[in-house]
């Protein structure tokens, strides 16, 4: 994964870095946007592509993809089968 847009960091003093929403802005790119009003776009292509696990490189579809839901202050794909860190959602350095 790696971001390809980072708008300049913000001092805004919350403890607690959450997701709020996410949505799809292109193939297998989500728009992200975290609890300090920052929006991160994020390609999840790379990741992806290079992940070994059949049922990790299943999310390569579109579809399946775009079928994940804001759980708790993360980013969820079905039963767990793909979740990150929000810091590295964040960061962008989840590898």
């Amino acid at each position: 994964m790696r971001i390809v847009e980072m708008p300049a960091a913000a001092t805004t003093g919350i403890s607690y870095l959450s997701v709020v929403s996410a949505r799809v802005v292109a193939p297998l790119t989500l728009a992200i946007t975290f609890s300090d009003n920052e929006t991160r776009i994020v390609d999840f292509g790379p990741f992806l592509r290079a992940a070994g696990h059949p049922d990790v490189r299943a999310y390569l579809d579109d579809a399946r993809f775009g079928q994940f839901r804001v759980v708790d202050g993360n980013v969820n794909w079905g039963d767990y089968d793909l979740i990150f860190p929000v810091a590295d959602l964040y960061a962008g350095s989840i590898f």
